[in-house]
């Protein structure tokens, strides 16, 4: 993703509008951070498409008519496929890079790379920084980071992330998102600064949404990002999470309910009588 064909189809002035951003466009560090957590909070992170039975779109025009037309969410490849349109538009330098996921993953279980994240350069600037609108995760990225190692950053909240080195994969280094968690550092995802494309993403969500093994395919996931806090519903379990870890869990009785919750609560709307895994 280095080229800029993606940018044409994309109505900018919608998109600042969509996320309520009424900052600058000069493509500085601040406004790459604010651009972040904008997106963050206003569109939520969901896999209702690959729920049932399909693999989301990652064309522009239908992501964008998806995330900002009808007012839904969707999960990597769908947000940070619009957000490196933005970027390039501001005039950022966007490289798109792959990630294995690393939380919930038992010790020494290699899982492939699935999760899409973005390398950026800022015009002037000794180091890029690692953006990410499409994690749907607590310990995902509010802010954009430099792109710098054991340099650790505070946002909003108290939250806390650092890049580390990990171990090298071939020639190429591999780098690991931690994020500060339950008084600890907890790997988010690795990953190496090696470039992908548009069709590296094609066939990545193909699988990630169709796959009969795939947690996106057999489960509802759905997570909404707000300054002190996180709401998520996995499955029927609905959990408020704080950022001091505190969580509470309230188990929903069936469909019915489960749309209604993602309407009121995710601001989400799904045809009435839709069937939910």
């Amino acid at each position: 993703m280095t080229s800029d064909h993606l940018a044409p189809a994309l109505d900018l002035d919608a998109y600042l509008d969509h996320i309520g951003w009424s900052g600058g466009r000069t493509p500085t560090p601040a406004t790459l951070r604010g651009l972040n957590r904008a997106h963050q909070l206003a569109i939520p992170f969901e896999n209702l498409e690959a729920a049932l039975g399909a693999a989301p779109s990652l064309d522009l025009a239908e992501v964008t008519a998806k995330l900002l037309g009808s007012r839904r969410g969707g999960y990597c490849y769908e947000h940070n496929t619009l957000f490196t349109a933005v970027l390039r538009r501001l005039g950022f330098t966007v490289t798109g890079l792959m990630a294995r996921v690393q939380v919930g993953a038992q010790p020494g279980v290699l899982r492939p790379r699935t999760h899409m994240t973005l390398l950026v350069e800022v015009p002037g600037e000794p180091h890029p920084y690692l953006a990410d609108v499409g994690f749907g995760s607590p310990g995902s990225l509010l802010e954009a980071i430099p792109f710098v190692a054991d340099s650790v950053t505070e946002t909003e909240g108290g939250r806390r992330h650092r890049l580390v080195l990990g171990e090298r994969t071939g020639p190429l280094r591999s780098w690991l998102l931690q994020s500060w968690q339950s008084g600890a550092w907890e790997v988010q995802y690795a990953f190496t600064e090696e470039p992908f494309e548009a069709p590296d993403y094609a066939v990545a969500n193909w699988h990630v949404a169709t796959h009969p093994r795939s947690p996106f395919s057999s489960s509802v996931y759905v997570l909404r990002t707000f300054t002190d806090h996180h709401l998520q519903l996995v499955g029927n379990e609905l959990t408020h999470l704080d950022l001091a870890g505190t969580r509470s869990v309230r188990a929903l009785t069936g469909d019915p309910e489960r749309l209604k919750v993602l309407s009121a609560e995710f601001g989400i709307d799904l045809p009435e009588g839709t069937r939910l895994p």
